[in-house]
């Protein structure tokens, strides 16, 4: 599926672990070689693709798919204004029930926190837990300085 491993990016471990759906969600992760096979995209139902990989060229989507740019850092250094807009744009996502793809570069940190930030955002669970739900759909390494930053600019309303 991949031509050549430098090209893309991704690990093989990568490559193996294609998109993974965040159950009970419409929600997916994933890394930028994903988005290189649409019929993939196609075949899963996803309407709507949240790109996070400020550090990879912006994709162009088939017509059919509503597409949101959202280039962030991979750590410390991103504006507040655009972790929340990212964070919100997958949470109204969420709440509308439209099957949706974030991905970042490697599927590993910037896709899972912001993920987790808008399940936390539209479920009334805590970061934290967000995050664990997020966990069992696969590996992560979630950047410790953009977890911060989630948590000091992303309001969520918990519930006891």
């Amino acid at each position: 599926m991949f031509s050549d491993e430098a090209d893309w990016g991704v690990s093989s471990q990568l490559q193996e672990n294609l998109m993974r759906q965040i159950h009970p969600h419409t929600l997916w992760l994933g890394h930028v070689g994903d988005v290189r096979d649409w019929r993939a995209v196609f075949d899963a139902g996803i309407q709507a693709i949240i790109d996070l990989a400020g550090n990879e060229a912006p994709v162009v989507p088939p017509r059919d798919l509503t597409y949101q740019r959202f280039p962030l850092l991979d750590g410390a250094g991103n504006p507040d204004w655009l972790l929340k807009l990212a964070c919100h744009t997958v949470a109204d996502l969420l709440c509308a029930g439209v099957p949706t793809l974030v991905y970042c570069s490697a599927g590993m940190s910037r896709s899972p926190t912001v993920a987790a930030a808008a399940i936390a955002m539209t479920t009334n669970r805590s970061l934290d837990d967000a995050l664990s739900l997020v966990r069992q759909a696969g590996d992560l390494d979630v950047s410790p300085a953009l977890w911060a930053a989630i948590g000091s600019c992303v309001t969520v309303h918990e519930t006891d």
